[in-house]
């Protein structure tokens, strides 16, 4: 008896290891295509008061003068995300939240806080490095859904919710991969219902959105500037494709 259950102990940690092995970001495609010039805001659409260029990357700050008027958006008005690759950099303060708006809607109609706001899937974008508070998760701008799949988590949204199926990457595994107070790779890949984040190199969420009623197939990419505590954001050498 103690026999099988030590076998059973190591068939199930050999299966914990083979979840848990780095899975690495795909080669670049030569077909990506910058989609900021790193010098000026032409071709994105945002509240002047708010964002700028500095030193290369777009910067979206607020200060206790200068706040934002509910979460506002830097739109990208060069295209649209269907099926994709979305390549970029990131640096932001630890005093509130931002986040990558793909598959959006830009909303005009209505009580709106500002001429500015995107609701869709984010990428959430943090500058934390404690699992589940991080940066990488996708959460439901504007919706119902709230944290729809975190960091670490391959997962499937259904008619009945969501079903986590594997595990990409563990609290340990994160801390060592983030850079805190420093610039972070990101690369997002949307293909149909499929989504897949990665960070500094390796996947960290595989998400398949299955609900029919809720899943997002095409919309606007968007960067967050979020209201509340002042913060501070920058996006650098940004690429993009269609696939």
């Amino acid at each position: 008896m103690r026999n099988s259950i030590f076998l059973i102990l190591i068939g199930f940690s050999v299966v914990v290891a083979r979840a848990d092995e780095p899975v690495a970001a795909p080669p670049e495609s030569k077909d990506l295509r910058s989609i900021f010039n790193g010098k000026d805001l032409k071709g994105w659409d945002g509240d002047p008061r708010l964002w700028t260029v500095k030193d290369g990357a777009i910067r979206g700050e607020t200060t206790p003068d200068n706040a934002a008027k509910g979460n506002t958006f830097i739109i990208w008005k060069g295209g649209r995300t269907q099926d994709f690759e979305l390549r970029l950099s990131f640096r932001c303060n630890a005093t509130n939240n931002s986040g990558i708006q793909y598959r959006s809607r830009h909303i005009t109609e209505g009580k709106v806080r500002n001429p500015w706001v995107v609701r869709g899937y984010q990428h959430e974008i943090r500058n934390e490095n404690k699992l589940p508070s991080v940066a990488g998760f996708i959460y439901d701008e504007g919706g119902r859904r709230g944290r729809i799949c975190l960091v670490g988590e391959k997962a499937t949204w259904g008619d009945k919710g969501k079903q986590v199926t594997g595990k990409l990457i563990d609290a340990d595994g994160f801390r060592e991969l983030f850079k805190l107070d420093d610039w972070n790779d990101v690369v997002i890949i949307a293909k149909g219902n499929h989504i897949q984040h990665y960070m500094n190199g390796r996947l960290i969420l595989d998400f398949t959105d299955a609900n029919p009623k809720l899943a997002l197939t095409d919309g606007v990419l968007a960067l967050q500037l979020h209201a509340g505590k002042p913060m501070w954001v920058e996006f650098k050498n940004i690429r993009f494709r269609e696939l």
